[in-house]
This record gives C-alpha cells, structure tokens and sequence, in this order.
C-alpha cells in the first residue's frame, strides 16, 4: 500500500483514541469543497450541474479552517469543482498543514504547473490528480481531447519538485479490465506515489445517468482488474486493503456515512459527500441530528448501488483496526478474485428515493440574492477567482 508510514501511525493513534473515549462515530477524512465551479465539464459529474450564483460561491479562508478544527479529522480531501481555481487555496492548504493535518488537494491538473510556485512539498501534503485511465479513456472521461498528456506533464513537473503526487481514478460499466490494468502497469513510469480507485457514484443530476456501475458489475470488474495484478499486489494502492477486498466482493459492509463528513458551500452535507439531502451550520449537528440510519445500501434507494471509497473506506479502515491479521493477510497474499463472493446487502426494505435537490438550490438562491447588495465588493477579494 503507498500510505505513508506517518500518516498510518497518526490516523491509527486517532482511532484509537476515539475508541478509548466511546465514540461510536468519528471522522476519518474532511471532504471540504471550497467551490463548486470548474474548467472541465465531465459527464459524469454531479457537482457543476449548479445556476451560476453558485457556482461563483467560494468557502473563505476561515470558513475553511474552522471546518478542519470543527471537525477535527485527521484527513482533509480538498475537491471541488476545481481547487486550484480559488485563489486562496495555498494559503487553506498552509493552514491546514500548520494543524498537522494530511492534505490531499484533488485536481485535474489543468493549473497545476501554472500553480506549483505557490506550494511548498511536505509530508502532509499530496497532490491528488484525477486520471480515469489512458489517454482515450481519460479524455473521454472528462469530454476534452488533450487533457491526459497535460496532467502527466503536470505530474512529472511536480515530482521534479519533490512533491507527493497520487492519482484518483473513478471506473465506470465501460471499463475494459486489460485495459484499466495496463494504465495503471503504466503509472510507476510516471512517478506517481499511489492510486485510489473507486466505482463511479451515480449523481442524481450528472448529466451521463448511462454508464454508472451497479454492484454486482463493480464486484466483477474489481475482480476481473486485480486478478491481472497479482490480487492488486503490482500496484502501489493509497488505500486499505480490506477496501479492495469489499470491491472484489469479498466482505459485506455497511457504509459508515460520517467517517467522510462534507463541507460545501450550502454547508455541512447530509448525510454524506455523495449525497446532499439537507444541510446543517454545524459539524455538531450534522453528527447529532442526523437520522443515520435512513440512508446506506439497503436502508435507501439512493444509496443502493454505491460502493464509493468515501462512504467505505472509513468502514474499511474500522475493520482493519479491529482485525489487523485479516488486513495483514490480503495486503500479503493479495484480494483473492476467484470462487464465491460475500452475501451482499438484500435491497427489499431500503426506502423510496426523495428528490429534493431543487430545494437545496432555491433556499441558497434565495440566500445568495439576500446578501449580494452587502458582499458583492467583498466577495471578489476574500472568497477566490471566478
């Protein structure tokens, strides 16, 4: 696996203390979203899909590292939209670090060597690239031609500098497994430090609905790319590998909704990164009125066929601190990908889908337009570019 050892034995001395103190539900990662806007437009993307007053939103400094004490997760995953559009992004970052907290600012790339001056390399930091696969199949991804060689040029400049630089790759029911085994085969020749990889979720209100995974494919697809990795062993994972395991099929997990908390520009998500059904001004009240229970495979329709990192990998990372020799087994023997699979979660009790997205976006027009006349000179300094 290629977490690093720091960030292993700080994230573990977390949990432990967590379980030490009771707490049933913790955080494991921040997933803060300082803006929505984006200079790429992919299909499958659930998050530009908002009206423009939104879109021109930004999180403030403040806002941004008072979410991080707020929540108090040893992670921070900083995505978007694009980040690296917001102009205050290396001083969120520095302020981030200064906390000793692991920071993976998600981007793809297109800024990048544009941006590098203003970053300093550290062991809390990792630059996190999105790259769904080779060439045509990146660039089909995100709908532009030429965007894969810009990233890989990106991803070598910033290595040259000393930087950390992982990719994250979301794979979805047109994934060829040779194919997708051959990309990543390709990666150590481009100095990236680890992969994440994860099934694409279906967004309500991305504009491709077509070429989700449901979980039945995932588990097979999962299975079908390991197995010409020797169970994943050939490759440097940025993940738990009980995670891969849950997605070649072999255990039956629960998602744990909190252990990736969101904050956004509405403000804390509800109930998790990948579905916003409701909003709280509070990382207290996100934890404490939240009915849990209502959501995750097989208690929602929404939830039915996700197998998304941020809603399992915390679950992951939970049963690899509670047994650490089944962990140990997987990362040394590999995810096994042949014979039967783990019962999945039974879809007969889960709940009737609620649309209420369009909800979400009036009440915050609504906000928007309220406080426009006051802030619109300040908004151009103190929340980022456009």
């Amino acid at each position: 696996m290629a977490i690093p050892f720091l960030q292993v034995v700080r994230v573990g001395a977390y949990i432990v203390r967590q379980h030490l103190a009771g707490r049933k539900r913790y955080p494991l990662a921040l997933m803060l979203e300082p803006l929505f806007r984006c200079n790429l437009a992919c299909s499958g993307c659930g998050k530009i899909d908002y009206p423009d007053p939104i879109l021109d939103q930004r999180l403030s400094v403040q806002e941004c590292l008072d979410a991080v004490d707020e929540c108090g997760a040893p992670v921070v995953s900083i995505a978007g939209g694009e980040p690296l559009l917001h102009k205050e992004m290396p001083t969120i970052v520095e302020g981030i670090i200064a906390r000793r907290r692991f920071v993976y600012l998600c981007t793809n790339a297109l800024l990048l060597e544009k941006r590098l001056d203003q970053y300093k390399p550290s062991p809390y930091f990792v630059w996190s690239v999105h790259l769904d696969g080779d060439r045509d199949m990146h660039d089909h991804s995100v709908c532009q031609l030429g965007v894969y060689d810009r990233a890989v040029q990106a991803i070598r400049a910033a290595k040259a500098r000393g930087f950390r630089v992982n990719i994250n790759c979301t794979l979805f029911n047109d994934a060829e497994p040779e194919r997708v085994a051959r990309f990543f085969d390709s990666l150590k020749a481009i100095g990236v430090d680890g992969i994440t990889v994860s099934p694409g979720y279906a967004y309500e209100r991305a504009p491709d609905q077509e070429h989700f995974l449901n979980r039945s494919k995932t588990r097979q697809l999962f299975r079908d790319i390991l197995a010409r990795g020797r169970g994943g062993k050939n490759w440097a994972f940025s993940q738990s590998s009980l995670f891969l395991d849950f997605l070649a099929g072999n255990q039956t997990y629960h998602c744990t909704p909190w252990g990736n908390p969101a904050r956004t520009v509405f403000g804390w998500q509800r109930p998790c990164y990948l579905l916003g059904e409701g909003y709280v001004g509070s990382f207290r009240e996100l934890m404490e009125e939240t009915d849990w229970d209502a959501y995750g495979t097989g208690n929602y329709e929404k939830c039915a066929n996700c197998m998304v990192h941020s809603g399992y990998e915390a679950t992951a990372v939970t049963d690899t601190m509670a047994h650490p020799l089944k962990a140990l087994g997987v990362s040394l023997r590999g995810v096994r990908t042949v014979g039967p699979m783990a019962p999945d979660i039974p879809l007969d009790k889960q709940r009737p889908a609620e649309y209420v997205f369009s909800r979400h976006v009036e009440i915050k027009l609504t906000e928007i337009g309220k406080a426009s006349p006051a802030r619109h000179g300040h908004k151009q300094t103190a929340t980022g570019e456009h």
